[in-house]
């Protein structure tokens, strides 16, 4: 259990800041636009009001700088279980790291990918080491792709996001090998939108999001969907 669970007499905190999106909350490099579907942004029939239906963002331009690029990839994504007594509805596991400013932010587990790896073996992996939770694949969210510049290079980011089930674990940070994880807590499916800093995964939990309402048994052992 995390240092500020204790003093919380065993309960996670609060939502600590950055506060809600849009205000203070710097957004992705470059203007990430996520590559998903359009269909799966569209409410199913009969959902209710509030549900989704976002579209993706517009292709971004990358930085006009004469400086050598550099392709980078990771992978992570909306690792879920089950609701338990008292919760309404399947939880996400979701990490609060500090940005480069310092401030609090709250994000899907991801990292970039190791040696051989697929993007689907690295996105187990990280959410293990980021969230303590052992899960895996039901089904693809998304890619976001953004570029951002450094002092001697402009890197071309790629990260591939999956829905996974949880088989096994517990929620801790005490894992993570780069130490980023500040906290790991378990959000509703329902509110992790409103609960991520970055807009580009605020779409992918609509996407979970959506895809969960419709397929419940995506929390549950099966084949991939």
């Amino acid at each position: 259990m995390s240092s500020a669970a204790q003093a919380n007499g065993g309960q996670h905190p609060a939502r600590p800041v950055p506060g809600p999106p849009g205000r203070g909350v710097p957004a992705p490099p470059g203007g990430s636009p996520l590559r998903v579907d359009p269909s799966t942004l569209r409410p199913a029939p009969g959902a209710a009001p509030g549900s989704g239906g976002l579209g993706p963002l517009p292709p971004s331009t990358p930085p006009q700088q004469h400086l050598p690029v550099v392709e980078e990839t990771s992978a992570g994504g909306v690792v879920v279980r089950p609701a338990a007594d008292g919760e309404t509805g399947p939880q996400a596991a979701v990490i609060v790291r500090r940005n480069r400013a310092g401030r609090l932010e709250w994000c899907l587990p991801k990292g970039h990918l190791e040696g051989e790896e697929t993007p689907q073996q690295a996105a187990v992996r990280e959410v293990h080491e980021e969230t303590g939770i052992v899960g895996e694949i039901r089904t693809t969210l998304g890619v976001i792709d953004y570029w951002f510049s450094g002092e001697t290079r402009r890197v071309h980011k790629v990260v591939h996001h999956y829905l996974l089930r949880m088989t096994g674990g517990t929620l801790t940070v005490e894992g993570d090998p780069d130490g980023e994880a500040e906290d790991a807590f378990w959000v509703p499916v329902d509110e992790l939108a409103e609960r991520l800093s970055y807009p580009n995964e605020q779409k992918l939990a609509v996407v979970a999001r959506q895809l969960l309402a419709r397929t419940p048994g995506l929390t549950l052992p099966g084949s991939a969907q």
